[in-house]
């Protein structure tokens, strides 16, 4: 509803009645109209929302109770007040049940009518007002952990406020810790499936002998330690949102399931015959590259192009660097808060060191780092010396111990990668960046100096 002059709508087959309803609420900053008929009053809200609506219970061809039920249903912010002479209890039941706000006898009694309309107004507005705060609370909650200014991270936001009210399925792609959970919740939250459950299933945390029954549910008796029927995520999920991790990590025969349960919205519990029917939103995310998984074999292609319906790729943190300090600041105030050191400060060096680094471990590496200098802190200046090694150093790139001179060429490529790698923790994507090489020439030069 607009803010402004309050609307009110008064409906009745008697002009008379009309009128002196009209004229009694005159000079009390309302905007009214009227209509002879409930079929003209529909047409007149169409138009034109109204904060309350006054109706005749009885009128020829649409009473009162069908104008109720017709704002109710399309109108629902619009309150409605139901006017009789046959004020029985029975009237006030009715008209209370199909969702009036209250309902009035005539006659009237002018002042009383005054008072009792603006009674209902205010309370109306009031409602309108924590209504907005609620509405403008649950979208500061739903992007409260998605922290940033890069345009890369607001171009996220749009797809986000785009793709949320559809229930199109999405595949979120992007480096470990860069918050995929985080964007799959956000969409949920802004969808229409927001009230319902937001199902959650890592897929390669999952033993692959386990991943049927988590996501589809068993029987009991159906294998070896199923002692009682159990349901499945997706089960849990009906009317809401199932977000797959890792679903590259999904074994060939989950797979199978899987499309069937995207194509046909149904499956059955494993053990069982009776087919399940389910209404599911599916939010798939991967770190790996899901077209190199099908090449290998290791993913169905019918699977992928299902699930690729729209693709989301989210940036590691080091090419959103100016979104480094505000998550840094998040990260600080959060744990200040929790371990009750609330008047810890970063020093400049430190933000500048921090802003360097180029975080192969995304936004969750740079959590990591913070929770752990708060811990440490005994000052309320946090310096560089609570960092973890490798962000003491001026640059994070890995020392050159062990290259001399007089070493060959093959030695110093094999020690740069070995440093490489160590630094990375292994992670050869981001190692591969380093050094300025593909991923698959560091896989082959992997094997040709036998490095693991």
């Amino acid at each position: 509803m607009e803010m402004g002059r309050p609307r009110i709508l008064i409906v009745d087959d008697e002009p008379n009645i009309r009128q002196g309803l009209a004229e009694a609420l005159e000079g009390q900053g309302y905007e009214i109209e009227q209509a002879p008929s409930g079929e003209v009053a529909l047409e007149i809200v169409r138009l034109n929302p109204f904060d309350l609506v006054l109706v005749d219970l009885v009128m020829e061809e649409m009473d009162g109770i069908e104008v109720l039920r017709e704002i109710s249903r399309q109108w629902p912010q619009t309150e409605v007040v139901i006017i009789t002479a046959h004020g029985t209890i029975e009237t006030a039941v009715k008209a209370l049940k199909e969702g009036a706000y209250d309902y009035l006898t005539k006659p009237i009694n002018v002042k009383r009518f005054r008072t009792y309309i603006h009674n209902i107004l205010r309370a109306h507005e009031l409602q309108e007002e924590n209504r907005r705060l609620r509405e403008q609370l649950r979208t500061e909650q739903e992007y409260s952990q998605i922290i940033g200014r890069s345009e890369k991270l607001l171009t996220i936001l749009e797809m986000i406020e785009q793709l949320a009210p559809t229930d199109v399925t999405i595949l979120i792609e992007g480096e470990s810790g860069t918050g995929k959970e985080l964007v799959a919740h956000a969409i949920h939250q802004k969808s229409g499936r927001g009230q319902e459950p937001f199902i959650s299933v890592n897929c390669g945390a999952l033993p692959r002998e386990l991943i049927g029954s988590e996501l589809f549910g068993h029987e009991k008796g159906a294998f070896t330690g199923a002692s009682q029927k159990k349901q499945g995520r997706f089960e849990l999920a009906d009317r809401g949102s199932l977000f797959l991790d890792e679903i590259a990590e999904m074994d060939l025969e989950a797979q199978v399931t899987l499309l069937r349960i995207l194509e046909e919205g149904r499956f059955r519990r494993i053990g069982g015959t009776r087919e399940v029917k389910v209404n599911v939103r599916v939010i798939a995310a991967t770190n790996k590259s899901l077209q190199e998984q099908v090449r290998q074999g290791r993913f169905r292609e019918d699977l992928f192009y299902r699930l690729n319906v729209v693709r989301m790729s989210l940036p590691p943190l080091r090419e959103r660097r100016e979104d480094i300090i505000p998550l840094t600041q998040h990260f600080l105030d959060t744990f200040s808060a929790k371990y009750h050191k609330p008047d810890l400060k970063l020093a400049s060096e430190l933000s500048e060191r921090l802003s360097q680094y180029q975080w192969p471990g995304n936004i969750r590496e740079l959590k990591n780092c913070i929770e752990r200098a708060v811990i440490l802190a005994r000052e309320p200046l946090i310096g560089l010396d609570l960092l973890p090694e490798r962000l003491q150093r001026e640059s994070d790139l890995p020392a050159r111990e062990g290259i001399s001179v007089g070493s060959s060429l093959a030695e110093m490529e094999r020690e740069m990668i070995r440093q490489t790698l160590e630094h990375t923790g292994g992670h050869r994507k981001r190692t591969a960046e380093i050094l300025g090489i593909s991923e698959r020439d560091l896989y082959y030069k992997l094997k040709k100096y036998q490095l693991k």
